[in-house]
């Protein structure tokens, strides 16, 4: 699990009043509220007026027969126009000879210039220029009728509305929740962004083709509808209904599992978490890696950034703006892990206060594993550290979740790993979940592989919860089940004889529902995204589609 340098990057907001139902503010991503609440749409503030592109013509010269002439395409908007096609109509006693910079279709006096194929794009605030050449005879006229993209050329109105979305799809439920995903739609300008609806009230809206609805009744079906809207606050037609129906109130019973795959944050490009989750419906992830930075017991995102760097602050509030998460994990296999270098337990307990803190956290990991998994010292000091966060999130009425990754094998956990568990029992330490590394296992204890990592990522999870049963011998076996996570490397392992392929992940979701596991992970999203063949700090090395062991598990609801 290699950490690269990374940087951050920006995510661009929408504006758009959609039919005076809900106004929306620039940069937000989305706003979730509950079917009920909304039934009575607020009366909104009309958008603000939005620029559209313009084609500004003018004559350059004249020599009596003929004159040359251009239009100068403009595109005062913030986002690309992805697709340009300009229509004017001339005299009859005109007719173009040459043209450059486009593409032109003649019918009768009507020119419809399209975009040359190596030039389909204007990037935002830029401009280019289609000229031509044109014979006439009698007297000159400036050409008549000019639209751009279907609308005027002076940019005065924009009345075209995207196309509807489609494909629109319930990915996962909760007690009060529902995570949607759709196909986008298509406009002559660009699409702005999507109102998610039920019945006649807006109920969330996304830039991106994911959204999830929040404040949702337990134990209910909803049916939900999905319309785009554009730069000029056109509204699409809406799409095809999707029922999605809430899960039971648990009621303090055992708590349903989730999807949260790691992310190396430290890859290159920094991996956009809100885009993720716009593309595959994934709401939660885990984060590696935080460890000790140059100065000792002093925290960092994988040895570049502080915790008071504000490293992917801004994207993390925009995946918290659409019902998402994250979960920091402390240490993984490069670097120092924080309780190796802080000596005692009140710095120790600092140190991860500090990153608590500064990404308001409620939920956090550690990947205890290479040396400091067999390092007891380490491992109590954390131990207790963990206790006194607990503690103190307790006084303030916070919630903070712990979780444990540690390496196992299809036998279980290693010795040194259980010592880890056994330690957080003694001390305190209250954990949600234990999540085995199901990797790398071996020829001795995952002999003959091919077609069977489903398998043993399974004996492991079976294995695991014989070994949590005694540690906590209040909880009921379908309690202990929800302390069992399992993360898979996926594709290529490190080994070169274990691949763990999409049909090995489908075994493993199908076993995760029937025992309800805690969670489902895996090793990582960045690799999942590429789809690539190459360094496994990047690629699968398997062929498979963007994101597909992603949109696999995300709707894994335990």
């Amino acid at each position: 699990m290699l950490r690269t340098p990374s940087a951050l990057k920006t995510l661009r907001g929408s504006l758009i009043d959609a039919l005076g139902a809900c106004a929306l503010l620039a940069g937000s991503l989305t706003l979730a509220a509950s079917p009920a609440a909304s039934a009575a749409a607020p009366t909104a503030a009309p958008a603000a007026a939005t620029p559209l592109p313009t084609a500004a013509y003018t004559k350059i010269s004249d020599w009596g027969s003929g004159f040359q002439a251009q239009y100068v395409i403009t595109n005062p908007m913030s986002v690309p126009l992805n697709t340009w096609s300009l229509q004017f109509s001339l005299p009859a006693t005109e007719k173009i000879t040459s043209m450059w910079g486009g593409t032109d279709t003649a019918s009768g006096t009507t020119h419809t210039v399209a975009a040359q194929s190596y030039d389909t794009t204007i990037a935002a605030g830029s401009s280019i220029t289609v000229g031509f050449d044109a014979s006439y005879s009698g007297t000159y006229a400036d050409p008549s009728t000019c639209k751009l993209n279907s609308d005027p050329c002076d940019g005065s109105a924009d009345v075209q509305a995207p196309s509807a979305p489609t494909g629109l799809t319930a990915l996962s439920t909760t007690s009060s929740a529902a995570s949607l995903s759709w196909t986008g739609s298509t406009d002559n300008v660009s699409v702005a962004g999507y109102n998610v609806y039920s019945g006649s009230a807006i109920v969330a809206t996304s830039p991106g083709t994911a959204a999830t609805v929040t404040g949702l009744a337990p134990s209910t079906s909803y049916s939900f509808t999905v319309r785009a809207y554009d730069e000029a606050g056109n509204l699409s037609a809406p799409s095809a209904a999707v029922s999605a129906t809430t899960l039971p109130n648990t009621g303090g019973g055992h708590l349903p599992g989730l999807a949260a795959p790691f992310v190396d944050i430290g890859a290159w490009p920094t991996p956009n978490l809100t885009q993720i989750a716009e593309t595959t419906g994934l709401r939660q992830y885990s984060l590696g890696f935080i460890v000790n930075g140059t100065a000792a017991c002093t925290p960092s995102w994988f040895n570049a950034y502080a915790m008071n760097a504000g490293f992917e602050q801004s994207d993390i509030a925009s995946l918290r703006g659409i019902g998402g998460d994250v979960k920091p994990s402390f240490g993984g296999e490069a670097g120092t892990e924080l309780a190796q270098s802080c000596t005692d337990v009140p710095s120790l307990t600092a140190a991860y206060q500090s990153a608590i803190t500064a990404y308001n956290l409620t939920q956090i990991d550690f990947d205890i594993e290479g040396s400091a998994v067999a390092d007891p010292a380490s491992i109590d000091r954390r131990s207790q550290a963990i206790a006194a966060l607990q503690r103190t999130a307790a006084a303030a009425g916070k919630p903070l979740t712990v979780t444990l990754t540690l390496p196992i094998l299809p036998s279980g956990l290693t010795s040194d790993g259980l010592s880890v568990v056994q330690s957080a029992v003694k001390y305190g330490a209250k954990i949600t979940l234990v999540n085995g590394m199901a990797m790398d296992f071996g020829d001795i204890e995952a002999p003959n592989p091919n077609g069977q990592m489903g398998t043993y990522a399974i004996d492991s999870a079976k294995s695991l919860f014989n070994q949590l049963t005694p540690l906590y011998p209040a909880l009921t076996a379908a309690q202990v089940w929800n302390m069992v996570g399992v993360t898979p490397m996926i594709g290529q392992n490190d080994d070169s004889s274990e691949v763990f392929y999409q049909a090995d992940m489908q075994q493993l979701l199908t076993f995760a529902r029937q025992q309800h596991l805690g969670e489902l992970a895996f090793w990582d999203v960045t690799r999942d995204g590429n789809a690539c063949t190459g360094s496994l700090s990047k690629c699968t090395d398997i062929t498979q589609t963007p994101y597909e062991f992603s949109k696999m598990i995300a709707p894994y609801q335990g």
